[in-house]
């Protein structure tokens, strides 16, 4: 499958209905991958969307057309035990037909570069323990498996895993043991 022009930009709080019609489609497509149904988020209204794009930054990736074809959002945490803030990468998805052709790759390439910029000393990746393909991506771009698990919390019956595990990507030398205060520290 030959790869199109991509962009990937990062979204700003106005741009909360892009942000929202990609994450429906994401819902309604992947909805074993989500702890969220498309019916429950399709009645959030604006000011609660406004809210998410505050607290984490959501990273879209668009084609030639400048139609969204996958999303992956960072969440910055820190806490009193742990020297420098970490990232969290979450809410990956790519369209069925972009799959294969690079787009996960880039958003992943585009949220490390942001991560570097925000000076986070690592990015928490949780993957379900079933999920190969999830799995193989995160370990084939320089994730590392750690010891950390958690139950899954799907929305949907379809979903094969049962628990994550948490995968790491040292940004700083430092970052290379993720201290357990920062997968504790997860909401």
């Amino acid at each position: 499958m030959a790869m199109t022009a991509l962009t990937v930009r990062t979204l700003g709080e106005d741009d909360w209905e892009t942000y929202r019609d990609v994450r429906l489609s994401a819902l309604n497509e992947s909805p074993e991958a989500f702890a969220a149904t498309a019916s429950g988020e399709k009645q959030i209204e604006e000011d609660e969307w406004r809210a998410r794009m505050r607290r984490s930054r959501r990273l879209l990736a668009e084609n030639e057309a400048g139609d969204g074809v996958g999303i992956v959002s960072l969440r910055t945490h820190s806490n009193d035990e742990v020297d420098q803030p970490y990232g969290e990468l979450f809410g990956l998805w790519v369209a069925p037909s972009q799959r294969g052709t690079g787009v996960a790759v880039n958003l992943l390439e585009a949220l490390l570069e942001q991560a570097r910029k925000d000076n986070l000393g690592a990015v928490l990746y949780w993957v379900g323990t079933d999920n190969a393909r999830g799995v193989a991506f995160a370990s084939g771009h320089g994730f590392r498996p750690t010891d950390y698990r958690r139950p899954m919390n799907p929305a949907s019956p379809d979903t094969e895993s049962t628990e994550e595990i948490a995968f790491v990507y040292p940004i700083t030398t430092d970052s290379e043991h993720v201290p357990s205060a920062v997968i504790d520290s997860r909401h």
